[in-house]
């Protein structure tokens, strides 16, 4: 699709830009890997160095937003180039709020273990949930990278288990709370942790949509699953 260009730092300027956006994905994907072992094992200094860390993801994103900003002015880029740094632009927006989330399951980690609360509800499903959206992260990832529309649209079907888990999950802590309301300070900073795990995977389904457009020029945002994938098919 990216077509090779008579300029040649223009094509270097376009993959420098893919590559760092790659970069951004490994280190947001790190961010929720460690933040999830740490909320599993009680490591609060994991979970600290994830909150601390977070200034890293934004660094990048304002480095990222510049560099295409310059390829604008300096390049004036058309058609699937254009394409192409909307797409990074977009996506590395929705990588630092998924950032964002991985600090905030880093803080709710420190305030249950502060308190002694160790026997958390329902943690293989969290396990479960964090397993999804880390893999769904991953295939955006791969799908910006190699240009795959057909990954990028499992991406999209995945997101409807994540919206599932979180549903079961949302019951379970509720009948927690009704079983024993010592326990709602608790289950409410949980409720936190599976919110963010929903919103991570949210923001993957939005970069997975944002490779479709940028590899077919169409705006799949807000349709629905079956136009998506035969988008993809295309």
């Amino acid at each position: 699709m990216l077509q090779e260009h008579t300029l040649k730092q223009f094509d270097a300027d376009l993959e420098a830009v893919r590559s760092r956006v790659l970069q951004m994905g490994g280190l947001v994907e790190e961010q929720i890997t460690n933040v999830i072992e740490a909320l599993s094992t009680g490591d609060t200094d994991l979970a600290e160095r994830v909150i601390q860390e977070d200034h890293r993801v934004n660094a990048l994103e304002v480095a990222i937003d510049e560099d295409c900003n310059q390829i604008i002015a300096l390049r004036q880029p058309t058609a699937s180039d254009l394409r192409m740094i909307m797409t990074v632009v977009k996506t590395i927006t929705d990588l630092e709020r998924i950032g964002d989330e991985a600090e905030k399951i880093g803080r709710m980690t420190k305030l249950l273990y502060a308190n002694d609360q160790l026997a958390m509800p329902r943690f293989t499903e969290i396990r479960h949930m964090s397993d999804i959206v880390v893999d769904m992260l991953r295939k955006a990832l791969d799908a910006f990278a190699r240009l795959d529309v057909t990954t990028a649209a499992q991406v999209v079907r995945q997101d409807m288990d994540v919206d599932s888990e979180y549903r079961a999950s949302l019951r379970h802590l509720i009948t927690f709370m009704m079983e024993d309301p010592r326990k709602i300070s608790m289950a409410i900073e949980v409720l936190f942790v599976i919110k963010a795990l929903e919103r991570i995977g949210d923001h993957a389904k939005n970069m997975a949509e944002y490779v479709v457009y940028m590899v077919k020029g169409k705006d799949v945002r807000h349709v629905a699953l079956e136009e998506i994938e035969q988008a993809a098919s295309e």
